[in-house]
């Protein structure tokens, strides 16, 4: 029902002048999705409180509350058209009494670690585009159908906004960066394994894949989601993911995706990750796991660089410092990187390596196939590490697949299984092997491991070679011939 529901509204969305892309679809339905989910949110929160004899004060006022400017009912609980705002009626109250109404909540709430304080948040951040009331009008019918109400109901919306997410990210290069392939996402949250108590930290947030992911894998750690106690519970909520965001889209979409899932008063916050001195970062700043694939290609300005020790335009390179800076003593970091990373060069890249192999464990490396980030040419790493002690041996997996990844063959799950119990004792295979790291160049710090294990397979030659041989044969032939014709 919601997968048709969500084709439905983009039908309703390509139609009208103020949309124009799968980006503007996700940030519309977005906003009206958020409000459907939080009236249903009330609902639960009223009937809790009724249950234990109190009284539940609602968050959102009367008059800006879904039952009544969206879907005012009559007694069959059909909606009621004789109430029922639609075309300008609809788009000006919503541009100009809703939206403002709700912005207020960033300036009046207590503080930003409440639901209150995100809905003015996103609200600062998002206006309506739809520019026809009667669009809008179709769109708040198709979302009135959805329900948030039971736990499977919750999942499978928070799944579904998910594959929009994936749409967004395959829709433009601006939406690629916020897209990490869900199977890639949830291997590296096992590998590190998080426990309850921890902070974890993603400082290029995007749509909150790793932050999702962290808290689905918390949520059943102890068997199953009922087995957490209220102290555990509040943990989760409040404090145990945080994330930095420089994207307005980016940052809108992964606190609406955190909501979804459930993390009430998501920690992200809107703000270049990049713009923080590392130099100005204290112990109480700090945290016990980073989980991150950080742009990689862009470009950052000189003042930016003058944050940081090591000086590069590179974006991936500037937050790879970032996160080593900020974890604790004794924290682990599941970061993606392009695989050059391993065997550059440049002053920066050997500079960093070092710095990562002086200052943590760097214990593992997966390599990746090319394809495993749709649309995108660059092969990655993923680096698995623990600040605190030098490394000493790294392990490496080669993922090697019988297929070709791409849009149609994604990623799964069973791909990285091998790697996930291999890894647990490092083991050697046909696809993993350790390198000592006494053993590489310690002036370039080479970590660019070819893998021994692998079976050599007779290289392909390119058309062209070939026939340049079939000629010289022929060549040759001929050569040969003439010279038998000569001694008969």
């Amino acid at each position: 029902m919601f997968e048709q529901t969500f084709k439905n509204i983009d039908d309703i969305l390509h139609k009208d002048a103020g949309c124009s892309s799968e980006l503007d679809y996700v940030e519309q339905t977005s906003w009206v999705l958020f409000l459907k989910y939080l009236d249903d949110l009330e609902k639960d929160k009223k009937t809790a409180a009724e249950l234990s004899g109190k009284t539940y004060n609602a968050i959102i006022a009367p008059e800006y509350q879904w039952s009544v400017w969206a879907m005012p009912k009559n007694g069959d609980g059909k909606l009621d058209h004789h109430k029922a705002l639609t075309g300008d009626d609809l788009k000006d109250f919503v541009d100009h009494k809703l939206v403002p109404y709700l912005k207020k909540f960033k300036t009046d709430a207590l503080s930003p670690d409440n639901i209150e304080y995100k809905i003015g948040e996103i609200f600062s951040e998002l206006k309506n585009k739809i520019q026809s009331g009667y669009n809008l009008r179709e769109v708040i019918n198709r979302i009135d159908e959805l329900r948030f109400r039971t736990h499977s109901e919750k999942h499978e919306m928070s799944h579904l906004y998910e594959s929009k997410i994936q749409n967004m990210g395959n829709a433009g290069r601006n939406g690629g960066e916020y897209y990490t392939p869900r199977p890639l996402i949830k291997t590296i949250v096992k590998v590190v394994a998080p426990k309850i108590g921890d902070k974890i930290y993603d400082g290029a947030v995007g749509s909150a894949g790793f932050l999702c992911e962290a808290f689905e894998y918390l949520l059943h750690s102890k068997g199953k989601s009922e087995n957490l106690t209220s102290k555990d519970i509040e943990t989760l909520q409040k404090k145990t993911f945080y994330g930095k965001e420089k994207k307005s889209l980016a940052y809108i979409i992964g606190t609406m995706n955190m909501i979804l899932h459930g993390v009430e008063a998501p920690n992200i916050v809107h703000t270049n990750t990049l713009a923080e001195n590392l130099a100005d970062i204290q112990e109480k700043d700090r945290y016990d796991i980073v989980l991150a694939n950080p742009p990689f290609g862009g470009k950052e300005r000189a003042e930016v660089q003058q944050n940081f020790p090591i000086k590069t335009g590179e974006t991936a390179f500037l937050f790879l410092q970032h996160f080593i800076k900020i974890l604790k003593a004794g924290g682990r970091g599941g970061v993606v990187i392009k695989n050059t990373f391993l065997s550059n060069t440049d002053n920066a890249s050997v500079s960093l390596r070092k710095l990562l192999l002086e200052g943590c464990n760097l214990h593992t490396v997966l390599d990746l196939p090319g394809g495993t980030f749709t649309g995108a040419g660059v092969k990655t790493v993923v680096l698995f590490f623990e600040k605190g002690a030098p490394t000493r041996k790294v392990w490496y997996y080669q993922l090697n697949l019988e297929r070709n990844l791409g849009k149609t063959n994604p990623l799964n799950e069973n791909d990285l299984a091998e790697f996930v119990e291999l890894q647990k004792t490092f083991e050697n295979s046909e696809n993993s092997w350790a390198v000592d790291i006494k053993d590489i160049d310690q002036t370039t710090f080479d970590l660019g491991a070819k893998n021994p294990n692998k079976k050599e397979e007779a290289v392909l030659r390119q058309p062209q070679a070939i026939l340049e041989e079939m000629k010289a044969l022929d060549k040759e032939s001929e050569q040969i011939l003439n010279s038998i014709l000569k001694l008969l």
